[in-house]
Parts: C-alpha cells; structure tokens; sequence
C-alpha cells in the first residue's frame, strides 16, 4: 500500500497538468488520536477548498438522507479520506480513458486534471459538460481556465462553484 504522502506526490507532481501545479492540492488525513481513527480529505485550488469531505458528513448524509442523495453526494461532503485512498488506487492502475469514464466521481476529478488529457480532449469534452454532475463541470472549469480555453459555450468557473 502506498503511503498518503506518496499519493499526493504522484497526484502533483507526476499526473497534474503542468498549468495546474502549484494552484491544485491534494489533502487527506486521518485523526490518529480521535476515538475512531476518522478524518477528512480535499482538492484545494490556491489554498481555497473545492471539494472536501469528512467520515461524519458522510455518515450524516447517508443515514438521514440515504434515498434522498443523487449521484452527486460529492456536493454534500459524503466522502471521507479512504474513499481519496481507494479513488487514486483506481486511478493509478488504469487507463487515463478509463479514468474518464469510471463511475468514481473522484477517480473522474482526477482524471480530468491529468496532464494526459490534452487540450484536443477537453475541447471535446464541451460538448456533453453540462449533463455531468456539478464537481466535474467544477474542476472542468477549472482546468479550462488553466488552459486557456474558456469559451462562452464552457460553463465558468464562477457558475458552478457552491
């Protein structure tokens, strides 16, 4: 098994487009010392928090609102720490296609920072952004800015952040 700080060096230093470094961090931990071993987990761009997520939110979201959460639980901080651990081992073994494509929302994040997507890719992502859930037009718009590639048609950054 990888150790965290292993990850965040892969996510940053070996996968992120290069437009990207220095502005996307990746962030998680685990409270040794607490009764249960939990933590929180989160991508950062500047210094400011996108995405983030905690064991206690997702067992909250889960438990009193279990039918009522979409597939986009992302938004509602349903996501802890290990599920950043499992989404990089995905990531990590496969494909940049099939990153893209899985179901793993953050596998999916991941991905679309990845300097193996190219510009040709992103500008063909366009076309079907706005039927994806709200983090990836998030970190779409991020990564579109980066690049350089915002259009009027591309969602921006400032109409989806939460």
């Amino acid at each position: 098994m990888t150790s965290w700080s292993g990850m965040r060096r892969k996510l940053e230093e070996e996968y992120l487009a290069d437009c990207l470094k220095g502005h996307i961090q990746y962030y998680a931990t685990t409270y040794r010392r607490s009764a249960d071993d939990e933590g929180r987990a989160a991508i950062q761009l500047d210094g400011k928090e996108i995405l983030k997520g905690n064991y206690f939110n997702t067992w909250h979201r889960w438990h009193y609102r279990y039918y009522e959460i979409n597939d986009d639980h992302l938004s509602l901080g349903a996501f802890d720490q290990r599920d950043f651990y499992d989404a990089f081992r995905e990531f990590d073994n496969q494909s940049i296609e099939k990153s893209m494509q899985s179901e793993n929302l953050i596998v999916r994040i991941f991905a679309i920072l990845d300097r193996r997507v190219g510009k040709r890719r992103l500008l063909q992502i366009q076309e079907t952004i706005q039927n994806e859930p709200v983090n990836i037009q998030i970190f779409y718009a991020i990564r579109m800015e980066a690049e350089g590639l915002l259009t009027k048609k591309t969602i921006s950054k400032e109409e989806c952040l939460i």
